[in-house]
Formats: C-alpha cells, sequence, structure tokens
C-alpha cells in the first residue's frame, strides 16, 4: 500500500486509545456499560448538556454512550476522514437514518439501481407512504442528470454493490450533486474506509455495515453514519436521537477491536479471492463470467483502479450452463464454505444470488444462476480444492 495508506493504519490503530493516567493505561479501551450517568454537580450536569446540544461528542445518559462507543467513533472518523460519526444498531438501521433524516414529503431521491437489497425491500415502501419518491439509475449511467427533479434532494449509492460489483463515478456524482444543491450518500460496506473513502472523493455521507469488515467475525451487528459536515451532523444527530438508535457497549468493543486488525485481515481477504477469482476464470470450464473489480475484464475495473487502494473478499460468478437446481447442488456440495447472506467475517461463505435481486441491477442481462462466494482467511488452495470438487460433483 501506498505511504498515505500507512499513516492512515496508524491513525486507525490509534484512535480512541485510552489516556494515561497516573502514568499508566490499558492498550485497549474498557468496555463501560452505562443506562445512568451521575454528575458530581448540577452545574456540570448543565454544562455537559449544553455541550452535548452543541454538538460535542459527550455522555449524558447511555443512550448516547459511554468512553467505548467515543473510542470506536474517534478510530471510525479517522477511517472514513469524517468529523462526525453515528452508531447504529445494523447497517439497514444506518441506512435507514440517512433516507429519514434528509427526505420530507414531496422529496425526491435518486438510488443506484444495484443498491442493498432492503433498500428497495424496506426503506423504498415506508417513506413513500411518507411522500418521498424513487427513481433509480445503473452505475454504468454516469450522471442520472435526466432523471433529476426539482424535488430531487439526495443522492444514493453502493460502490462496489455486493453482488455484481458495479462501480460507480463517484466524483462525477459528486460535482453533479453540488452543481443542483442535492446530497451525496455512499454505502461504503464494501470498502470499509480503508479501500475506499468516499468523503474524499466527494460525497457528503459515507455509511457502513460495521458488522462486517470492521467487526470481522461474524458476531455483531452493527451500522455507522459518517460525515465531514458539521451542518449535515446536526440533522443526522437530530433524528438519530428521536429513533432512540443505541449500540451496546460490548458491541462497540468488538468493532473497535476489530479495526485494530482491519488492515491486515482485508489484505489477506483481498490476496486470497483474487486468487480464487483467476482460478474460476480459467480452472474450470462450467463458469461463463467471474465478477471481481480487480479483474481487468470486469466493467468497472478502471474507476476501480482509480478510486480504490484493494479489493476484498468477494467474488460472484455466473454458471455457463445450469439451472438453479444445479446451483443448490453445487452451494451443498461445498464443504469449507458456509451457506450465509452476510459477509466479512474470517470464514468463507457462498450464498445463490437471488434471481429478483439480479433483476433490478441494469447491469444484469442473464438467466443463469450466480454464486457469490465471501473468500475468507483459510488458505486459498484448499478454497480452490473445495470449489473443484463440488463442481465435478454435481456439473459433470
Amino acid at each position: 500500500m501506498s505511504g498515505r495508506d500507512d499513516r492512515l493504519q496508524t491513525r486507525v490503530l490509534r484512535a480512541g486509545s485510552p489516556p494515561f493516567d497516573s502514568g499508566a493505561a490499558p492498550v485497549n479501551v474498557p468496555v463501560v456499560r452505562a443506562s445512568t450517568v451521575r454528575f458530581e454537580r448540577d452545574a456540570e450536569r448543565a454544562t455537559l448538556h449544553r455541550r452535548r446540544e452543541a454538538g460535542e461528542a459527550v455522555s449524558t445518559y447511555g443512550r448516547h454512550g459511554m468512553a467505548t462507543h467515543r473510542a470506536l467513533e474517534a478510530a471510525l472518523g479517522e477511517l472514513e476522514g469524517a468529523s462526525d460519526v453515528l452508531l447504529a444498531p445494523s447497517g439497514l438501521a444506518a441506512i435507514s437514518l440517512v433516507f429519514i433524516a434528509l427526505l420530507s414529503p414531496g422529496d425526491h431521491v435518486l438510488v443506484q439501481d444495484s443498491v442493498y437489497g432492503p433498500v428497495r425491500e424496506r426503506i423504498e415502501p415506508l417513506l413513500t407512504r411518507l411522500g418521498v419518491s424513487f427513481s433509480y439509475f445503473g452505475a454504468s449511467d454516469g450522471v442520472p442528470a435526466a432523471l433529476l427533479r426539482p424535488q430531487t434532494r439526495l443522492i444514493y449509492v453502493e460502490s462496489p454493490s455486493s453482488f455484481l460489483y458495479e462501480v460507480v463515478d463517484l466524483p462525477a456524482l459528486a460535482a453533479f450533486a453540488r452543481e443542483h444543491g442535492v446530497l451525496l450518500a455512499a454505502d461504503n460496506t464494501w470498502g470499509a474506509g480503508l479501500l475506499y473513502r468516499p468523503l474524499a472523493l466527494g460525497a457528503d455521507i459515507s455509511v457502513q455495515a460495521t458488522t462486517k469488515y470492521p467487526g470481522g467475525h461474524s458476531d455483531l451487528m452493527q451500522g455507522a453514519v459518517s460525515t465531514a459536515d458539521a451542518k449535515l451532523a446536526r440533522r443526522l444527530r437530530d433524528t438519530h436521537d428521536a429513533l432512540g438508535l443505541s449500540v451496546g457497549a460490548d458491541d462497540a468493543y468488538l468493532a473497535l477491536r476489530g479495526l485494530r486488525t482491519l488492515a491486515v485481515r482485508l489484505a489477506q481477504h483481498g490476496r486470497n479471492a483474487l486468487e480464487v477469482a483467476r482460478f474460476l476464470q480459467t480452472g474450470t470450464r462450467v463458469v461463463a463470467r467471474v465478477f471481481h473489480p480487480a479483474l481487468p475484464d470486469h466493467s468497472g475495473h478502471a474507476l476501480w483502479q482509480r478510486d480504490f487502494t484493494g479489493a476484498n473478499g468477494l467474488v460472484s460468478f455466473a454458471f455457463r450452463h445450469a439451472q438453479p437446481a444445479d446451483a443448490s447442488a453445487f452451494v451443498d456440495a461445498l464443504r469449507l464454505f458456509g451457506i450465509g447472506a452476510s459477509w466479512g467475517g474470517y470464514e468463507s461463505l457462498a450464498l445463490i444470488a437471488p434471481s429478483a435481486r439480479l433483476r433490478e441491477h441494469s447491469y444484469w442481462r442473464g438467466d443463469v444462476p450466480v454464486v457469490r462466494l465471501h473468500i475468507g482467511l483459510e488458505d486459498p488452495a484448499d478454497l480452490i480444492d473445495d470449489l473443484s470438487q463440488a463442481f465435478r460433483r454435481v456439473l459433470k
């Protein structure tokens, strides 16, 4: 990685470290659990409440977080290049926070058509009922000028998307959004803040499911919303409070601990996934197409090279000739891959991409099954052996 990225890794490692007390301090921030915060004097209580109302991240009540939460927010702020970070109990909660905080009845939002499925399935119906309208555009469409309306208030993207890894031209979208007074928010779960920094590329908001790579061990649910705009942070914070969003101290601690090893884990995920992707391209005749942005023939490869510093553990492939039952049998035949919908943990996973989700992608024109693999930290040779035996057994 570049020197700039090395410096970022160091900052993330040290952000939120406990201060010295009488000349000593633990390496890791303690887990501070609390519902009620006590104050020595009423004057201190009033002062801290005023500071919180002014936007400072101080602890006045357990729902607002304690020292463990402040440390995680500081580390995520370094990772994303953000001045303000809000924690949520899941990635979907973080996405919902952005939409609810920034949109009002009569507003219009432009959404990339390959975003995380629950945006269409859960958030759109909720906000449509509240008077917000949605339009969708493809990552390859560039700037969606034809869809812009006077009521457009937000552009929401996910780059790369999490099934076929379409990559948007975020700087171009950011320039377009600024020109028209529209906010731009980006789901940064794939890049985890380390491989991709949307705020530096012009986005107003970066959203992550910290459930995935920051957690890294498939044992917590969490999301985060980051911004470098103080006025925007206030809007987000007010809605965050109104919704009563809160993250437990133990989960905050797990995410913070995961961030300390994020760089080395993500680098290994990336190496392993690229090795598997190359095997899928050349090592079997039953695969028609492999989706991974680091491959030169991927549609978003040039943008990925320009805007990203690496790749993660996700790789998908389309069968050449197969039916849904064949794909199910293939996944069932795998020994080292679990079957699961999430990703970002140390373990390898396989999931058949839902055909309904793929049809929402303007990029996808096929009718054969697609399998998404999350390549974990196992030896990639063992994973390739496992894939090979599953192909042999099922697709003879």
